[in-house]
C-alpha cells in the first residue's frame, strides 16, 4: 500500500485526509460537505484512512467496499421494510382463522381474497418472515452494519487515541471556530486553562500547546446503536430455528389425550373440559355486537391436564404418563410447564364426536331397526359387521362436506358436517346397495334399494385451539433494544468538544471543533476567555456564506 509522508516526517497510510501527527491536510483533501471552495477541512473520522477507501484490489476488498457504503445499508433496510409491509397485507399462514373454509394456504388465500390472494400465496408472502430470502435479507443488513461500523470505528478509535495538543497552523485556521490573538499574557492562558477545567474539560499541555477535551465517549453512540441492532437482527434470525423458538397451534377435543407437538413426545395434554361464557343479551355495552353476531363471549377457557412421559428417553417404550400440571387456560392467562407456555387461542363449538346409524327396510313405514352401528368420526372403521348378518362398508368419508364444482368434497379434516358414501351388504347377498348419508341428506343412489340407512343419534364436543410457545430469543431482543437506547442517549445528550490553544509568536491561535451543538462549545469558549485579552472565535462557515 502506498504511504504518504507529511512535512513533519510522519508516514501516513494511503487515504489519510489529515496527518495523523500534526493534522496538516494531505494534498487532495476533501473539504467539508464536499465543497472544494470551502476553507474548512473535513474532520470526519478525524481525517484517518478507511479501509474501504484504501484497498480495492481483491474480491474481499470489493465486497468490503460494497457493504461499507451507507447507501447500500439504507437500500437493504428499505427493501426489508417494503417486504415487511407486503407481509401484512393479508394474514400470514400461521394466522389463518380457525373458521376459514380451508386452512390450506393454497386454498385459503384464493378463496378469501381472490386473484390478489392467489398472487400473494404464489409469491411466498404468506410465510414471509421465516422465508429463506427474508432471512438472507436480514443477514445482509447485519453484515452491512458490522462492516460499516468496523470501517469507521477502527480508524476513528486510532485517531482519537492519538490526540495531540500540538497541531499544524493550517489545521487550526481551517477549523470552523477559529481566532488569532497577537499578544497574550501567561496569566490569561492560565486563566483560560482554569476555566476550562471548571467546565469539566480534560486539559493537556504539550510544551505550551493546549488541548481541552470532553465528551469523547459520545462519539461511540452510533456504534453502540449498531451493536444493539446487530443483536436484534441475530435474534430475528435465531427465531427461525426450532432450538430458539417454537410456535405450534394445537386442536384438542374435549376428552381427548394427545402428545403435544414440538415437545419431542415428552409431554401429553388432556382436554378435560371447554367452558364458554357469554355476555348477557341485555347488557347495553354489547347490544350492537350481540345483534350482529348473536352471542359475544365474555370468557372461554380450557381445563387441561399436562402429563410427562417418564419413559420418553427409551426409544419404542410405551409411554408412562405422570401428571405434572392441572390448569385452566384463559385468554391472557396461559399455563406454563417446563420451558413451554400454552395459550388459549381459539375454539370450535359443537363438533361431531360420533354418529349412530340404523338399517331398516325401505318399505317399512315404522322404520323398524334391523340393526345399529356407531362410527367414531375421528377414526372411522372401513367395515362394520352387524349381529344379524348385515355388513356396511364406508366407501367415501367427507368430514366437512360441501359441493365443489358439482363434486362432493371436504373443506377441512374436522368432522363439522360429516357425510358418507356407504355400501350395505344384506345377509346372504353379495350384491351391495349404495347410499349417501349426511346431515339432512339420505340419498338412494339407484332408487332400487331394499334397505335404508338412517341417523339414530350423535354426540357433540367442543374443540380448543391452543398455542404452544417457547421463545428464547426474547432476552436477546430486550438486550439489543436496551443497548440501542443507550447508544441513542449517549449520542443525543452529549457532544465531543475539543479546543486547541497553540502559541504563535507572542500570541495564540484558538480553534475548536465539536461533532454537534456549535452554540454550546461557543458559549464554553466565551466563558473561559472572559476577563482575558484573548479574542472570541468566529464561525468561519457563516463568514463563507
Amino acid at each position: 500500500m502506498k504511504k504518504i509522508k507529511c512535512e513533519c516526517g510522519h508516514i501516513n497510510p494511503e487515504g489519510t485526509v489529515l496527518c495523523e501527527s500534526c493534522g496538516k491536510p494531505i494534498e487532495g483533501n476533501q473539504h467539508i460537505d464536499g465543497n472544494e471552495n470551502s476553507k474548512l477541512i473535513n474532520m470526519r473520522y478525524d481525517g484517518t484512512a478507511r479501509r474501504s477507501q484504501t484497498y480495492n484490489k481483491s474480491i474481499i476488498d470489493k465486497i468490503w467496499s460494497f457493504f461499507s457504503s451507507v447507501k447500500v445499508g439504507v437500500w437493504l433496510i428499505v427493501i426489508a421494510l417494503v417486504a415487511s409491509m407486503l407481509g401484512t397485507v393479508f394474514p400470514q399462514e400461521i394466522y389463518i382463522p380457525a373458521d376459514a373454509v380451508s386452512r390450506d394456504p393454497a386454498v385459503f388465500y384464493e378463496d378469501r381474497y381472490g386473484i390478489l390472494g392467489l398472487i400473494y400465496y404464489q409469491l411466498g408472502f404468506h410465510n414471509l418472515y421465516s422465508s429463506w430470502w427474508y432471512m438472507i435479507l436480514i443477514a445482509l443488513i447485519g453484515i452491512s452494519l458490522v462492516i460499516c461500523s468496523l470501517d469507521r470505528f477502527v480508524p476513528l478509535y486510532k485517531a482519537l487515541k492519538k490526540q495531540k495538543a500540538k497541531r499544524h497552523e493550517t489545521f487550526l485556521n481551517r477549523q470552523r471556530l477559529f481566532s488569532e490573538t497577537e499578544t497574550v499574557s501567561n496569566e490569561d492562558i492560565e486563566t483560560v486553562k482554569a476555566n476550562l477545567k471548571k467546565a469539566r474539560y480534560k486539559v493537556s499541555d504539550e510544551d505550551g500547546h493546549i488541548l481541552a477535551e470532553k465528551g469523547r465517549f459520545s462519539r461511540w453512540g452510533p456504534y453502540v446503536n449498531h451493536i444493539g441492532l446487530i443483536i436484534i437482527l441475530l435474534a430475528a434470525i435465531l427465531r427461525s430455528t426450532s432450538l430458539m423458538y417454537t410456535d405450534e397451534y394445537i386442536w384438542v377435543r374435549e376428552g381427548e389425550q394427545m402428545v403435544i407437538p414440538g415437545t419431542s413426545g415428552e409431554f401429553y395434554i388432556e382436554n378435560k373440559d371447554f367452558v364458554m361464557e357469554t355476555h348477557d343479551e341485555n347488557d347495553e355495552r354489547f347490544s350492537q355486537a350481540i345483534q350482529q353476531e348473536g352471542t359475544v363471549p365474555s370468557n372461554f377457557q380450557t381445563d387441561i391436564v399436562v402429563y410427562q412421559d417418564t419413559n420418553n428417553s427409551i426409544p419404542g417404550a410405551e409411554p408412562v404418563l405422570d401428571p405434572i400440571l392441572e390448569e385452566s387456560i384463559q385468554m391472557n392467562q396461559p399455563a406454563k410447564f417446563d420451558k413451554y407456555t400454552l395459550y388459549q387461542s381459539g375454539y370450535q363449538m359443537n363438533e361431531f364426536t360420533n354418529m349412530t346409524f340404523k338399517i331398516h327396510e325401505t318399505d317399512d313405514p315404522d322404520e323398524t331397526s334391523l340393526g345399529t352401528f356407531t362410527i367414531d368420526l375421528a377414526n372411522p372403521e372401513a367395515v362394520y359387521e352387524l349381529d344379524n348378518g348385515f355388513e356396511v362398508t364406508i366407501e367415501q368419508y367427507y368430514p366437512d362436506y360441501h359441493m365443489n364444482n358439482g363434486q362432493p368434497a371436504s373443506q377441512t379434516n374436522y368432522p363439522r358436517n360429516p357425510a358418507f358414501v356407504m355400501m350395505v351388504y344384506p345377509p346372504d347377498n353379495e350384491n351391495p346397495e349404495i347410499s349417501f348419508l349426511g346431515i339432512g341428506k339420505n340419498i338412494d343412489a339407484t332408487g332400487e334399494n331394499d334397505y335404508k340407512l338412517g341417523i339414530v343419534d350423535f354426540d357433540l364436543h367442543d374443540v380448543s385451539g391452543l398455542t404452544l410457545r417457547v421463545d428464547y430469543t426474547l432476552p436477546f431482543f430486550m438486550v439489543g433494544a436496551a443497548i440501542f437506547m443507550i447508544g441513542v442517549i449517549q449520542g443525543m445528550y452529549w457532544q465531543h468538544r475539543r479546543i486547541w490553544i497553540n502559541p504563535k509568536g507572542n500570541g495564540i491561535l484558538l480553534a475548536a471543533h465539536t461533532n454537534k451543538n456549535w452554540f454550546g462549545i461557543s458559549k464554553d469558549i466565551e466563558k473561559s476567555i472572559e476577563n482575558t485579552s484573548i479574542k472570541m472565535v468566529e464561525d468561519q462557515q457563516e463568514l463563507e456564506e
